[in-house]
C-alpha cells in the first residue's frame, strides 16, 4: 500500500513539475514524491520537519486549516509566510472520497506555478490540475478503503474488549480472522490513550504506525472484563472499574516482537499522544503483554488503570506501564469517586495546601527534612501544617496504620 501512494504522489509531482507530499487529515506524512528539482532551494522548515518527523505540528496544522483546506473541494493556493516557517508557497489538493476529506497533497511553489489556473469562478482549471485532482481522487479511494478496514478491525476489537466470558472465544476468533495472517500469533499489548477526541466522526482512529494492528475509540466507562473476579486490580465480585476520562478513550492493539519487550507499545503510545485527537492532559497506559486474544480484556483493564494513574500522578506519565504504577494497581481497583470520611475534610479546596503537604510528607517516608526541602518550606512550617492535618482528620501521623490510611486515601483522591 505505501508503494501505491508513492507512485500516485510521483504522478502528481511529475505532472505539475513540483515536489509533492501526501499527508493524512491529521497532517501525518504518508508519502513524498521524487522530483529532479527537489533540492535545498525548494525546501522550507515546515516541509523538512514533515518529512523528517513524518508529521506537522499543531500550530502548522491550524495555520493551514485557516485557509479552508478541510472544506475545499478543488485545488487552492496558499501564500508563503516566513514568520510561520512557510518560505515557499503551496498548492493544496484536497484528497476526498465521496465528499469526505481523507488527506492533502501539497505541492511546493517557488513561483513557477504562479500562473497555473486552479479553476473556480467560471474559469476552467489547467488540464494539469485536472489530471492531478483525478490522481488525488484515486488516493482518496485508497485512503477510504483503509479507513473502512480500520473501522471494521476497531469494531471487532471493541466487541472483544467488552465481551463476557461466554462470548469471548467467538469475538477473539472474529478478530483473528480479520487481522492479517500471523498477526495474532505474536505477543500483543494494549495501549489506552485518554482522553481521545471523537468529534470528527468521519476519521478512522487508526493511524499508520508500525506494529499497530487495530484501534477503537471506547466510550467512557467501557473498562474491560464484565465478569466478576477477572480484573487484576479488583477483588472478586466487586465490579471494580479503573475509571475512565469523560468522553472516550482510545484502545490500540500493538504487535510485540517479544513478550518481554514493550518498546513497540511505548512507541505507538508516544505517537498517539502527539495526535491532534489526544485531548488536553492526555496520558497513555500499557497493559502487560498477552499471548492469546482471549486474554485481551484483562490487558485492557490494566492499560486503562495505567493511563488513569499516569494522569493522576505526573511522575508516572505521560506513558505508564501497568507493572510500574505501584500502589495504583490496587487503588484503580477501588470504586471511583469514593473517599474515606476521615480525610474528607482535608480534600476540600480550602485545604489543598495541607493535603499537598501531607502527601509529600508520606511520599518522603515521613522524613521531615526531605519533605521540607521538597516543598521549599521551613521545617517548623511543615510541623505546623502536619498538626493542622491531624486536627482536621483526627489521625495520628506517628501511627503507621493512620499514615497508611491517609496515604492511600490521598492517592485515591488523585484518581
Amino acid at each position: 500500500m505505501p508503494g501505491d501512494y508513492e507512485q500516485l504522489v510521483d504522478e502528481i509531482s511529475a505532472a505539475l513539475g513540483a515536489p509533492a507530499t501526501l499527508e493524512d487529515r491529521d497532517f501525518r506524512l504518508i508519502a513524498f514524491g521524487a522530483h529532479e528539482g527537489d533540492d535545498d532551494s525548494m525546501m522550507d522548515p515546515v516541509r523538512t520537519r514533515s518529512i523528517l518527523q513524518r508529521r506537522s505540528t499543531a500550530a502548522v496544522r491550524a495555520w493551514f486549516e485557516g485557509f479552508g483546506i478541510a472544506r475545499a473541494k478543488s485545488a487552492l493556493r496558499i501564500p508563503p509566510d516566513p514568520a510561520a516557517g512557510v518560505f515557499k508557497g503551496r498548492i493544496c489538493l484536497p484528497v476526498r472520497h465521496r465528499g469526505i476529506v481523507h488527506g492533502y497533497v501539497w505541492l511546493l511553489d517557488d513561483g513557477h506555478l504562479s500562473n497555473l489556473e486552479l479553476g473556480g469562478r467560471g474559469t476552467p482549471p489547467d488540464p494539469r490540475i485536472e489530471q492531478a485532482m483525478d490522481t488525488a481522487a484515486r488516493i482518496g479511494a485508497l485512503l477510504a478503503a483503509e479507513a473502512r478496514a480500520g473501522a471494521e478491525l476497531g469494531d471487532l476489537l471493541r466487541e472483544l474488549l467488552l465481551s463476557g466470558a461466554s462470548e469471548r472465544q467467538g469475538a477473539a476468533d472474529a478478530l483473528r480472522g480479520a487481522l492479517r495472517p500471523g498477526a495474532a500469533e505474536a505477543p500483543l499489548a494494549l495501549v489506552a490513550v485518554a482522553p481521545w477526541d471523537t468529534s470528527d466522526t468521519d476519521a478512522a482512529p487508526l493511524p499508520g504506525l508500525p506494529g499497530l494492528l487495530a484501534a477503537s475509540a471506547m466510550p467512557s466507562g467501557a473498562a474491560g472484563p464484565a465478569d466478576a473476579g477477572e480484573r487484576p486490580g479488583g477483588p472478586p465480585g466487586t465490579g471494580a472499574r479503573p475509571g475512565a476520562a469523560p468522553g472516550h478513550t482510545l484502545a490500540a492493539l500493538v504487535r510485540l516482537r517479544t513478550a518481554g519487550g514493550l518498546a513497540p507499545a511505548h512507541s505507538a503510545a508516544e505517537h498517539l499522544l502527539r495526535s491532534p485527537r489526544a485531548g488536553s492532559g492526555a496520558a497513555a497506559g500499557i497493559g502487560a503483554a498477552r499471548e492469546e486474544l482471549t486474554e485481551l480484556p484483562g490487558a485492557w483493564w490494566e492499560a486503562l488503570a495505567a493511563a488513569r494513574a499516569a494522569r493522576a500522578e505526573p511522575r508516572l506519565g505521560p506513558v505508564a506501564q501497568w507493572d510500574a504504577i505501584g500502589a495504583y494497581r490496587l487503588l484503580t481497583g477501588l470504586p471511583a469517586g469514593q473517599s474515606d470520611e476521615t480525610i474528607r475534610p482535608l480534600l476540600s479546596p480550602t485545604h489543598a495546601e495541607l493535603a499537598r503537604t501531607a502527601e509529600a510528607f508520606l511520599d518522603c517516608a515521613g522524613q521531615a527534612s526531605r519533605t521540607a526541602q521538597a516543598l521549599g518550606i521551613h521545617r517548623q512550617t511543615l510541623y505546623y501544617r502536619l498538626g493542622r492535618v491531624e486536627k482536621l482528620t483526627g489521625l495520628d501521623l506517628d501511627e503507621g496504620a493512620d499514615r497508611l490510611l491517609l496515604h492511600m486515601a490521598l492517592k485515591s483522591a488523585r484518581l
